[in-house]
């Protein structure tokens, strides 16, 4: 079964991005707005339990912290996907690091920007237009993250919590 590790940002930042997504994003239902920890990844049930039993012992040893959005950026030239750019402050890089190592197989593509996608798969018109408007745009977005969570892939393509990891929880 395919997996993945995400954190969800709180219902405000949630509908602003997904004021943004029901219109950019074709993937739109298939998952909340959130920033990935963990590119998608396979595991059996025995090598499940395992992961599980780490991802409690980092979600133990991980303090609450505060993320800040205060620009639209985007992947261009690579793709035309453009997002809310999550400040990249060192214990959010260090969280996804320990999701990429040790037990855990590093599945990534490419490196680790923190983000929320906005709008993806989109054609080079509407792209320039879309992200020539945003980019114009003032944010200042700002939340408390004091969890993470194991998703897991459904047969439709979309995605749904399997368990939740709660910071600083003995």
């Amino acid at each position: 079964m395919n997996y993945g590790i995400a954190i969800f940002p709180s219902k405000p930042i949630q509908d602003q991005a997904n004021a943004l997504r029901k219109r950019y994003d074709p993937h739109y239902s298939w998952i909340p707005p959130h920033i990935t920890l963990k590119e998608k990844f396979e595991a059996d049930d025995n090598k499940l339990n395992e992961l599980i039993s780490e991802l409690k012992t980092i979600a133990n040893a991980t303090e609450p912290f505060t993320i800040n959005i205060d620009k639209v950026r985007s992947f261009a030239p690579i793709t035309n996907t453009i997002y809310f750019k999550v400040e990249p402050i060192q214990v959010l890089l260090d969280l996804q690091e320990k999701m990429n190592t040790g037990k855990f197989k590093d599945t990534n593509k490419h490196p680790f920007v923190p983000h929320i996608t906005i709008a993806q798969d989109l054609l080079d018109d509407e792209y320039s237009d879309v992200y020539g408007r945003l980019e114009m745009e003032e944010f200042h977005l700002e939340d408390q993250v004091d969890r993470f969570q194991l998703l897991y892939q459904l047969d439709n393509g979309s995605w749904t919590v399997y368990e939740t990891f709660v910071f600083g929880k003995e």
